[in-house]
């Protein structure tokens, strides 16, 4: 039963990827073949996370993108980097029932046009088979932005900046963000997550930051 779904979870992916996937690659505009959403000679460049909660490590074409869909507006990248996230989700089938982005105060995403958690959530629910609730969480206080912020004031920027709403009967969550550096932004989500009731939280990134990079 778990193979099967997962086979269909995987034909699914594939077919987003062929509406969606930018003929571009979404680091160096260079063209990408067939579906990829990065070209041959960044692929080879891309470094995979080990452990679980994130697919590549933050560097490289990775961040280039992630910069690039974060601040340049780029919003249609959001798709293909949500499926390479879906394609690496398969442990999470019939783990979950939500799935739940980082959100933006309401201040930063309209400046910026866009949720990117967002934007990369809707892929791994379609995947997954489970509703994305865009308002699982909501951002209730407009912090500093934690870039530029050692790691020893990171969790103390970010503490209470998150509050639940519309989360009944929901009880197991998969919690959904661009990067990971300390874990500080995602600590603070998922207390704020199980202060709404909800029982279990998994955590999950496009890249994680390397330990070094991180303080």
């Amino acid at each position: 039963m778990v193979a099967d779904r997962c086979g269909g979870m995987h034909s699914l992916i594939a077919g987003f990827l062929t509406l969606v996937a930018p003929s571009r690659c979404a680091s160096c505009e260079e063209p990408a073949e067939g579906t990829a959403a990065f070209c041959t000679s960044c692929t080879v460049l891309l470094e995979r996370v080990s452990g679980p909660g994130a697919v590549f490590e933050y560097g490289g074409p990775v961040a280039d993108a992630v910069q690039r869909f974060k601040y340049d507006g780029r919003s249609n990248l959001g798709a293909a980097l949500g499926l390479l996230m879906a394609a690496d989700a398969w442990n999470l089938v019939g783990k979950t029932d939500a799935v739940v982005p980082v959100p933006l105060h309401w201040r930063r995403r309209r400046a910026r046009g866009y949720d990117q958690a967002a934007l990369l959530a809707r892929p791994l629910g379609k995947s997954l088979g489970v509703p994305v609730l865009l308002r699982g969480l909501r951002r209730v206080r407009n912090t500093p932005s934690q870039v530029d912020l050692p790691h020893s004031e990171r969790q103390r920027n970010i503490a209470g900046a998150f509050a639940p709403w519309r989360l009944r009967g929901v009880g197991r969550v998969l919690l959904v963000d661009d990067v990971r550096t300390t874990g500080a932004t995602l600590r603070a989500a998922s207390e704020a997550l199980k202060a709404g009731g909800v029982s279990e939280v998994h955590t999950f990134v496009l890249a994680a930051r390397v330990l070094s990079e991180a303080t």
